[in-house]
């Protein structure tokens, strides 16, 4: 998407803006930057084609729509990441709902609010693309996550499930 289309979320110098290819790295850092992420095998020494599956991914949430890649810019240094997706349904009366993934905040930085102020920009990328709904999943062994987003109004409502595939 392309950021003119976006909305700019400040919170003081901080801001929240669509990822750019020289932001990847960053990203990668701060998803692999969690013991529960390493022991899924991420940030490992990634393979060529490793390599090459995660900038065609970005390529592809770049030129959709309905995904944004979302960081928390701080005069020029990556600080935060999420995803967020719109899907349309016919479910709710075809109320679209927006996912949000991917929530990291750096290490060095989680505890000033910066998690809360992307995740209300995140609701209100929400409410710009039409959503009725937000919602998310968390790893059940990320208790401190499961506590921030119920502090935030988010309801353990739906048991989630997963099925990995081979190959």
């Amino acid at each position: 998407m392309a950021t003119s289309c976006l909305s700019n979320y400040r919170m003081g110098i901080m801001q929240f803006r669509i990822a750019a290819r020289a932001d990847v790295p960053a990203i990668l850092s701060m998803l692999a930057d969690d013991e529960i992420s390493r022991s899924r095998g991420f940030g490992a020494a990634v393979s060529e084609e490793a390599d090459a599956a995660i900038w065609a991914a970005f390529d592809q949430i770049d030129a959709d729509p309905a995904n944004e890649l979302i960081v928390g810019d701080d005069e020029g240094e990556i600080v935060a990441t999420c995803q967020i997706t719109v899907t349309p349904g016919l479910s709710r009366g075809g109320m679209k709902r927006l996912t949000i993934e991917a929530v990291r905040v750096r290490a060095d930085r989680r505890g000033s609010g910066l998690g809360r102020a992307m995740m209300a920009y995140a609701v209100q990328r929400a409410r710009e693309h039409g959503a009725g709904l937000v919602q998310l999943t968390t790893d059940k062994r990320r208790t401190d996550a499961k506590r921030f987003y119920e502090s935030l109004g988010f309801t353990a409502s739906h048991e989630g499930m997963k099925l990995t595939l081979g190959g």
